[in-house]
């Protein structure tokens, strides 16, 4: 606050100084002034002087309390919500950037697999939307570059939010088999036509996910031991 506060003294002094020394008034005739340039008319029509000047640098001093005054409130308000309001405007415009949207991919958690596969994604231009409920995965996927949705991708409201209506593939990449099978059924219901993916923990999980209707089923350890295979 020092800044916005300083710089309103500033102007108030120059405001002061600079009718002294135009009109030659009195400190106190002078405040009067900034508080009522109304009385610059009045005083001139009972005494000489540069009525038209004066009248100019009023405009000018009114113009910079104005703006000092403004930048004390708004710095008083960042103070006070420590950047909610900034907050606010950027999940709203994730909201509305992801209304828009239509074909996307849905990444329900932000791991390890999840940062992997919304990476890939993202370098082949496809639209993704992660949900992550931890707080600092979230913000993480949102310093990466992606829209987010912060909430449990087992919810529908959660769902929603992520527009699984319009989306093409929901992926479920938490590092919890029943968890991505849960996802995969409330996806089901909400978008029958989806693509599901489901991330599971070992084989015997595949069985399952099929049942809830998983399109693909991917048990990271399997596919990283075919890959050191391959390459071996």
């Amino acid at each position: 606050m020092i800044r916005p506060v300083f710089g309103f003294v500033a102007v108030v002094v120059a405001g002061v100084v600079g009718f002294s020394v135009l009109a030659g008034v009195g400190v106190v005739d002078a405040l009067f002034w900034l508080l009522d340039p109304t009385s610059i008319e009045l005083h001139f029509q009972s005494h000489d002087g540069p009525v038209r000047l004066v009248k100019a640098y009023a405009i000018v001093v009114l113009s910079g309390l104005v703006v000092a005054g403004l930048w004390i409130g708004e710095t008083l308000l960042s103070a006070t919500f420590g950047g909610q309001i900034q907050e606010e405007l950027r999940q709203m415009q994730i909201e509305q950037t992801i209304e828009e949207l239509d074909d996307h991919v849905v990444v329900c958690g932000y791991g390890t697999f999840g940062q992997t596969v919304a990476a890939g994604l993202q370098e082949r231009d496809r639209d993704v939307v992660v949900v992550e409920q931890a707080d600092e995965q979230f913000e993480r996927a949102i310093d990466d570059g992606h829209l987010a949705v912060s909430g449990d991708a087992r919810q529908d409201e959660t769902l929603t939010d992520a527009g699984v209506e319009r989306s093409r593939t929901v992926i479920g990449a938490i590092d919890d088999t029943s968890a991505n099978v849960q996802i995969a059924i409330a996806a089901s219901q909400l978008a029958p036509t989806v693509e599901l993916v489901v991330r599971a923990g070992s084989r015997m999980d595949e069985a399952l996910a099929r049942r809830a209707g998983a399109d693909e089923v991917i048990v990271p350890e399997v596919v990283s031991g075919e890959q050191v295979t391959a390459r071996l």
